[in-house]
C-alpha cells in the first residue's frame, strides 16, 4: 500500500465501538478523521491502522473521538444523505478524484466502476477506479460501497461483500 508522506510523524488518535456490521474503528489526526475501518475485532483493525500509518504515533482517543464512533455507528444503522465529519483524506491525486465522485453519490443510489471512470474523465480507467475504491480507508464517509459492477453485481468490498450488501440494503430501506 502506498503511504503518502503527509502521514509521516502525525499523531493519530483512535477509538473503537460496535455496530450491526461488527467492530468499527475511527481514527483522527489534528486535521480530521483519517480512517473509518470495519471488521470483526478491534485488534485486527488497530493493526490495519498501524499498517496504513506506519510513521505515525497511534494512541487511544478521548471521549470526543468516542462521540465520533457513535456518530458513525448511528449513520450506519440509519443512513442519511451525508455523514458530516471533518476529514483528513490521504491518497494520490487520482484516488482523490475518484473519492470526490463517490462522496456525491446519494445514499440509496449506486454507480458502476465504469460510470465513476467516465465522471473523472478517464473512461478506460475502470480497474484503477476499482483499486482506488479498495484503497479507501474512510468507510461510509467516502461511500465506496455505492460502487458496483456494470451488470449490477456487488463485486468486492474492502470490508467484505456482506457488509457492502448490508449497507446498500439499509440505504435502500430508508
Amino acid at each position: 500500500m502506498n503511504i503518502p508522506l503527509e502521514g509521516r510523524d502525525a499523531i493519530i488518535h483512535y477509538a473503537t465501538g460496535m455496530c450491526s456490521l461488527g467492530t468499527i474503528l475511527v481514527a483522527a489526526s489534528d486535521k480530521g478523521v483519517c480512517a473509518i475501518l470495519l471488521g470483526d475485532d478491534p485488534e485486527t483493525l488497530l493493526d490495519q491502522l498501524r499498517d496504513r500509518f506506519p510513521y505515525s504515533a497511534i494512541t487511544v482517543g478521548d471521549e470526543n473521538l468516542a462521540g465520533l464512533v457513535s456518530k458513525v455507528a448511528a449513520y450506519i444503522e440509519a443512513p442519511v444523505d451525508d455523514l458530516e465529519l471533518p476529514l483528513d483524506i490521504k491518497g494520490t491525486a487520482f484516488q482523490r478524484r475518484v473519492w470526490q465522485v463517490l462522496r456525491h453519490i446519494p445514499a440509496g443510489s449506486t454507480l458502476s466502476y465504469a460510470d465513476v471512470a467516465e465522471r473523472i474523465g478517464s473512461p478506460k480507467a475502470v480497474r484503477a477506479v476499482a483499486q482506488a475504491c479498495a484503497s479507501n480507508a474512510l468507510a461510509v464517509a467516502i461511500p465506496c460501497h455505492r460502487v458496483i459492477r456494470r451488470d449490477g453485481a456487488l463485486s468486492g468490498y474492502r470490508w467484505g461483500t456482506a457488509r457492502k450488501q448490508a449497507l446498500l440494503a439499509k440505504e435502500a430501506a430508508r
